[in-house]
């Protein structure tokens, strides 16, 4: 094996390493950021460059695109033409570039997102304002690098007369890094610059009072000064832009919704698609129709609403849920001294005026050094001039040219490129005009050598001229500001009304776990009686509620959790249906079970609380706003004790009585108020003092002296007594007995435990459920009232070795 064919041993990681590191170099150096000086990236330049190289400026006609992506491509960026030719397209669009660079004639795209034609239909030439970019170039301002084959030379960077970084703003991604800067309002980039001229040390705040924020090509209202003011401390921020909109009157009484601009970088056709979506899928009710009215006017998009629609409302939902409104980062890097950093607008307008400093002071070495080439000239043809017969003689006794040039250098003192312009002089620069503008232009030169040496030996002087010519473009291309800034970001809070049609429904769950929501109509036209509601065998309905569709519903659980269930989102059935078990709505646990169902309207009501009572006697009072959540889950609405279990929650103003009867017998009485306002997770307090083997099977909230406590036990006894016998006593106790339990052989028993109790102002229809199955509906008149230690009346019959397992109250008639 030959020497040149032997291959030296390497680690892939190193080499992988290596390779990268030069791949992503490139990339950040020479792709994809721009560099803080010109603002521009590496083909931006090139094309710039090339079209001025090719003559193709602002005063001549528009050349074919494709000759210059030709150029760009053939001369200075060996990449593929597409990227050249894309670079080019965006530098023409004027909904992009706040000013753009190139002056484009022919089809360049849309706001739609529609691509620009080929470059070999369109045409281009430099705009007016990338002449300033480029102004003084050929003045040795700017250093210059081979291009990649060595052939000619390019800029390493463009004089850019005026701040264009931020003037333009720019998108790029590279390897490792990123870069978004908003456009800018050229007026205040250059009244911020003259600013930091005056003072090198003014402040952050004090640069803000000039430049209030960016300033988007496309108009919209920025919202957040402190993620502008973030940003422009660290390079990173957050603000929010919102288009342009208003609510417009139209014939009879309805109203529509006209956009006139919209957020930076939206596709216009993507942003009208969406909202016709959300028109066809009826996300938001309301919406007629979506048109997009843009033509040469300018842009307007159309929202006809429906007559009694909510059009704020509406508005504020498109606002949320379209690039109507937009959320827009700041990543402010850029290339300084061949590396990437992130910076705040000082530190880039600081680099900027050090950048024109240079260029200034290249451009003032320049012109010096051509005015004193000049002056010594015009020295020596003046000089020539008033001694001309001596010199005549002198050339004319000259053997040749080069003998003349020796003997005017010998005789007169002239230096060689004096001599050489005098034996160059035309006849007619002898005449006396001649002579006095020679004379004249002399003067005119040092007078020009004189103020350029005061440039370059005065830093003020300097920094005035730098001032003078920004302000002139400034007065130039200015504009007014497009873009209105808001100093607080509105929070967008969308009504349920805009997204829900308000509906008085039905919403029905069973004691199996079924669920579902009935429209009136249904319910009427299945003859409008609750028994007739659809239920599986054996089922029954357990509550039965009639509410709103934008209202919400409150489900605890007997374990503890608590779900907030909009009653819009429960699925709709008919009457007659069954519905759907309630684990495809709620993720609710197998082993759950729903213990109580609370409609509530609004969470900010004051005043009224959630009051927990538990199997093992804890009572819990809670603020109702503790239970708002926009989580699909269940929150821990108790914290619960081992083999407890909550047995009902119910909304309350705080200011009743709470009685609870335990399955033994016992029942107690006491204020509400004495159990204080806890926080969403707490156990809560003792209610009742139980024996170990008892545990409370209901709770009532009563009031007042009217009513009665009506009990029934597990063999279907029932007695009532009136709520005067039930004391208010202090929360805790072991409270006081409300039914006598029969004992003994000869006896007929009434039952062993209690199976419910309620407090009882009208009859209340009851269905017992019985443990063989079978049901037996019956009025709480069947029971006579009663001392409170009474045994009660069979009120449920029942065959031998049956019980009563469950007794539900009918719902009443809607």
């Amino acid at each position: 094996m030959s020497t040149s064919e032997q291959h030296l041993p390497a680690f892939l990681e190193e080499v992988v390493g290596d390779r990268f590191g030069r791949y992503s170099k490139y990339i950040i150096q020479d792709r994809a950021i721009p560099d803080v000086r010109d603002g521009l990236k590496p083909v931006q330049r090139r094309i710039l460059y090339a079209m001025y190289e090719a003559g193709n400026t602002p005063d001549k006609p528009y050349r074919k695109s494709a000759k210059t992506v030709g150029d760009v491509m053939g001369n200075y960026h060996p990449h593929g033409d597409a990227s050249i030719y894309e670079g080019m397209v965006r530098m023409a669009q004027p909904w992009k570039m706040a000013h753009p660079l190139v002056d484009g004639h022919g089809n360049w795209g849309s706001m739609d997102d529609d691509p620009a034609a080929a470059m070999r239909y369109t045409e281009a030439r430099l705009s007016s304002i990338a002449m300033e970019l480029l102004r003084d170039i050929d003045k040795r301002t700017v250093l210059f690098k081979d291009n990649f084959d060595n052939t000619t030379k390019e800029p390493v960077v463009l004089p850019s007369r005026y701040p264009n970084l931020l003037v333009n703003g720019v998108s790029g991604i590279s390897s490792g890094f990123a870069t978004e800067i908003p456009t800018h309002n050229l007026r205040e980039v250059i009244d911020a610059c003259v600013a930091l001229i005056d003072d090198a040390d003014i402040s952050l705040e004090q640069l803000m009072q000039v430049i209030k924020g960016p300033d988007f090509p496309t108009g919209g209202i920025i919202m957040g000064e402190e993620g502008i003011k973030e940003a422009y401390r660290t390079g990173k921020g957050r603000i929010y832009i919102r288009a342009k909109t208003a609510i417009e009157d139209m014939k009879g009484g309805r109203q529509q919704i006209v956009v006139t601009e919209i957020p930076y970088q939206v596709v216009k056709s993507k942003l009208v698609t969406a909202m016709e979506t959300i028109r066809i899928e009826k996300k938001v009710e309301g919406i007629a129709e979506v048109r997009d009215e843009s033509g040469r006017n300018g842009l307007r998009i159309v929202i006809e609403l429906k007559k009694d629609a909510d059009a704020q409302g509406i508005l504020t939902y498109l606002l949320k849920k379209t690039d109507l409104q937009v959320a827009y980062s700041f990543n402010m890097v850029a290339i300084i001294n061949k590396a990437p950093k992130q910076f705040g607008i000082k530190e880039m307008l600081e680099a900027y005026v050090e950048h024109q400093r240079e260029v200034v002071t290249r451009r003032s070495q320049y012109e010096l050094e051509k005015a004193e080439d000049r002056e010594e000239i015009l020295e020596g043809l003046v000089k020539a001039l008033n001694i001309l017969d001596a010199v005549i003689e002198t050339i004319r006794a000259s053997k040749n040219r080069q003998d003349a040039q020796k003997n005017l250098i010998d005789k007169f003192g002239f230096t060689e490129r004096q001599a050489d312009a005098i034996l160059t002089l035309q006849l007619y620069r002898l005449t006396n005009l001649e002579i006095t503008s020679l004379e004249k232009e002399l003067k005119d030169v040092q007078k020009t050598i004189q103020y350029l040496r005061g440039i370059l030996s005065s830093r003020t002087k300097l920094m005035n001229v730098i001032k003078t010519e920004i302000i002139e473009i400034r007065d130039r291309f200015g504009i007014d500001r497009r873009s209105a800034i808001q100093e607080e970001i509105e929070e967008l809070k969308v009504n349920l009304e805009v997204m829900v049609t308000p509906e008085d429904v039905l919403v029905t769950l069973s004691q199996d776990g079924y669920l579902k929501r009935t429209s009136m109509l249904s319910f009427t036209r299945s003859g409008g009686e609750i028994e007739s509601s659809g239920v599986k065998e054996t089922d029954f309905i357990r509550h039965l509620l009639e509410v709103n569709t934008i209202d919400n519903l409150l489900l605890f659980t007997q374990k503890g959790l608590s779900f907030l269930l909009p009653v819009h989102q429960i699925p709709e059935y008919k009457w007659k249906e069954n519905g759907t078990a309630i684990v495809n709505v709620i993720p609710i646990a197998k082993e759950d079970r729903i213990v109580s169902v609370i409609p509530i309207k609004t969470f900010d009501e004051p005043g009224k609380s959630l009051v927990f009572v538990t199997k093992r006697g804890q009572v819990k009072r809670t603020e109702l706003k503790e239970y708002q959540t926009n989580r699909s889950g269940g929150l821990v609405a108790i914290k619960l004790g081992e083999q407890d279990e909550v047995i009902g929650v119910r909304l309350s103003d705080n200011t009743k009585e709470i009685l609870l009867v335990t399955k033994l017998g016992m029942s107690i009485r006491f204020k509400e108020m004495e159990v204080n306002p806890m926080g969403r997770a707490a156990a809560g307090v003792r209610g009742i003092q139980l024996r170990d083997e008892d545990e409370v099977v209901a709770a009532e909230w009563v009031e007042g002296e009217e009513g009665e406590i009506w009990v029934v036990s597990d063999l279907g006894y029932a007695k009532s007594s009136l709520l005067l016998d039930y004391p208010v006593q202090g929360r805790g106790g072991k409270g006081i007995i409300t039914f006598e339990f029969k004992e003994g052989k000869r006896v007929k028993p009434n039952g062993s435990v209690l199976q419910e109790a309620y407090f009882v102002k009208h009859a209340l229809r009851l269905t017992a459920i019985l443990k063989s199955g079978g049901q037996h509906t019956f009025s709480t008149e069947e029971a006579s009232i009663e001392d409170r230690k009474s045994t009660g009346k069979s009120v449920v019959p029942l065959a031998k070795g049956d019980s009563v397992a469950v007794i539900v109250k009918r719902p009443s008639p809607v």
